[in-house]
Order: structure tokens, then sequence, then C-alpha cells
């Protein structure tokens, strides 16, 4: 039987790949350094090869057809897959690793650590991109993430780091108000940081009523657990945070942690890459520190063991 590749030219396929993956022959040719007539060309070949269309051409667009849609799925899988082989073999250690996470994240725990991973791997630099957006780590120009969530993405490996989980965080003067050791209802009457969802299941998870809690609303919410603490440290209230993000702080005695009584104990942050860059260097590097780094974290060993 002979092999259905042999009468398609492989550089076809990697025209094909891109314009399906970007959209545009404009954007296919500029990625792969061609002219847009070449792409243009190299696709109809591709199309009288398999005698059929692979395309719509739209007036100012091309869409893909079903034929085109399953080609391109397998022709996407298999150039990531060459291309992690060949980065996984040229890799010497050295370059650049490109790290997507959350901003509270990326503030309040990794920023101060990355010093410490660049001493210990002097050829590798870092880039640190910090927003709330999930990246496409097969198709972005990103190594591994950092995610919150339960461990599953398709395509991905996921490694445990600890608990996401969120408790009551607030200073001393703060706490000091609702009188001597409060009890979880008495922040009914406190001024409160932070979504009105999340404060909701924080007092169900300390069992108060729901119909005491109906009664105040939150005075301030923002994007972040970084701009919800600092504003709760600056005297507008009691927050909701994470102790492992806000471990300096608490250590300090800015902050305190009057409960043992969190939400989200089913979600966690992962550090996420593609199953088949596991073996690329950088990011076994990576992996491997950053493990090091979370059993070293007193905050986040106590938060494991209490959730």
């Amino acid at each position: 039987m002979s092999d259905p590749l042999a009468t398609v030219p492989l550089s076809a396929i990697r025209v094909f790949e891109a314009e399906a993956r970007l959209g545009s022959f404009t954007r296919a040719a500029e990625e792969l350094g061609m002219t847009q007539a070449a792409v243009s060309w190299q696709v109809k070949a591709l199309e009288r090869r398999l005698d059929q269309p692979l395309f719509r051409r739209l007036p100012r667009e091309v869409a893909l057809t079903a034929a085109g849609e399953r080609l391109a799925r397998a022709a996407t899988e298999a150039m990531s897959a060459l291309r992690s082989a060949i980065s996984d073999l040229t890799d010497t250690g050295e370059g650049v690793l490109a790290i997507t996470t959350l901003q509270t994240f990326a503030t309040q725990w990794l920023a101060s650590r990355l010093g410490a991973f660049q001493v210990a791997h002097p050829r590798i630099a870092v880039r640190l991109e910090a927003d709330g957006r999930i990246v496409d780590l097969t198709r972005e120009e990103m190594d591994v993430g950092i995610r919150s969530g339960r461990g599953e993405w398709p395509g991905m490996e996921a490694m445990f780091l600890f608990p996401s989980s969120q408790t009551v965080l607030a200073t001393p003067q703060a706490l000091a108000a609702l009188g001597d050791r409060p009890r979880p209802d008495a922040l009914l009457r406190a001024p409160r940081v932070g979504s009105e969802a999340e404060w909701k299941a924080w007092f169900a998870a300390a069992g108060v009523a729901p119909a005491e809690v109906s009664g105040g609303a939150p005075r301030i919410a923002a994007d972040t657990q970084t701009l919800e603490v600092a504003a709760a440290l600056a005297g507008a209230g009691v927050a909701l945070g994470s102790p492992v993000m806000f471990a300096t702080e608490v250590a300090a005695g800015r902050l305190v942690q009057p409960f043992d009584i969190y939400i989200g104990p089913a979600e966690a942050y992962w550090l996420v890459y593609p199953k088949d860059r596991a073996r690329a260097r950088k990011i076994a590097a990576f992996r491997e520190w950053l493990r090091g780094q979370v059993a070293e974290d007193p905050a986040a060993q106590r938060l494991i063991a209490s959730v």
C-alpha cells in the first residue's frame, strides 16, 4: 500500500498549516517569508492534489471547508510536534523562557523568586507576561503557564503547586474594631472589599445563614486580589485573599488571618505546558526549580495541609 504522503509535497502542507492557523494568506506569507502569490499557489496546488477544496474564498476572507478543518487539525498537531522535537534536539539550555500567569501570582509570589532561578540557571533568560487571558501554549510564543483551576486543560501537562483558596485577611486595626476574638458573623457589620459572590461563598463556608448575609454588600471590588488586599491594607475594610500570596504581609503583622475558613478548595495553581514539550531543557529546569520553591514555602505547605 502506497504512502499517501508520497503524493503531497510537505512544503505545501507547511503553507496550508500556516494559512489555516493564521486565517490569512497575507499573514501566512509574512510568517513563512514568501509572497502572497506563492502561498496562494501552494494551497491551490494542494487542493488539486487532493481533488477537493480546502478553503472557501469569500469576498474579504477565506474560511476552511469541512475537509480543510479536518486536515488543519492534523497539520497543526504534526507541525507542533515537529517544532517541539527540533527545539528539544537543538536546545542547549540557553535562550528565553516565556512564562504567562495571573497578575496576583506574578506580583505576590513569582516575581520576587525569579532572581533565584536565574542565579541557578544563568543561561536561561526569563520573560514574564501577567494578565487574565488564557494563552494557547501550542500556538503563541509562550513556553509555560501558571493557571488557576482544576488541572484539566486539553493537550497540556499540569503540575500541582498549591491551592488557590482564599480566606479573610484584615489589618489588626480592622479586626480589633470587631471586638475580642470575633466570630465569622461579626464580619457582617464590617466594611468588606471584594466581590459579593465570593463573600457569600465565604459566609456559607463559615455557617452564616444566607438571610443574614443579604443585608450588606461589599463596598469595593477590583479585578485582582492584589488590588483588593491593597485596599484593605489602606483601611478600606477586610478582604478575601490567598494566605500564600500575602504571607509576607501576614508575617510582618500588617495583615491578620483570623479564621481557617476557605473558599475555592477544589481549585489550585498549576504549572502547565504542552505534553510534547515536557522534555525541553528550559521547561524541565523551571519545573524542578518551581517544585522546590513550593516545597520550601511554609505558607504554601500550611495551606496544602489545611484544605
